[in-house]
């Protein structure tokens, strides 16, 4: 379940004992209803209100960007857990965390793209880094179009 929903109906239980208190006369279930009207109305509110905020972070980069290849991943961590860590140095537009085709089972490297500055910064930065006990390998993507050249030559 969402977060949100048990946030709401904390409130309204809250709400609706305070609704209960100061009219005694009033049935429970009235004041618990009451209580988690309040709430989804605040709840609402406050949410539209910080939407705006986190709408700006979701859009992706539009400037020049670069991929950088991690290594050494530890095999639990999440797409998310990635982009917060490489998110402290720069926009990250995209994490793509490598799995194996049979198996489903994360193979321990991925990739980001991320702002040009950013990833530089985090290429210095976190190369080396440990992180969830495993220590990160992280250096410039190469792309697949530039090994097939090297190969051919």
């Amino acid at each position: 379940m969402q977060k949100s929903f048990f946030i709401v109906l904390a409130v309204a239980i809250i709400g609706a004992l305070a609704i209960f208190q100061i009219a005694p006369d009033l049935n429970a279930a009235i004041a618990f209803f009451t209580g988690a009207i309040i709430a989804s109305v605040i709840f609402s509110i406050q949410s539209k209100s910080g939407s705006s905020v986190t709408a700006s972070s979701n859009e992706p980069y539009t400037g020049p960007t670069m991929t950088l290849y991690v290594g050494n991943l530890p095999y639990r961590v999440h797409e998310g857990e990635v982009k917060a860590l490489f998110g402290e140095y720069g926009p990250v537009n995209s994490v793509r965390l490598v799995r194996d085709r049979k198996t489903g089972r994360r193979k321990g490297f991925g990739f980001i793209e991320m702002s040009e500055a950013g990833a530089k910064k985090a290429m210095s930065k976190l190369n080396e880094y440990d992180f969830q006990e495993r220590t990160l390998k992280v250096r410039e993507a190469k792309s697949q179009d530039s090994d097939k050249t090297e190969s051919q030559a």
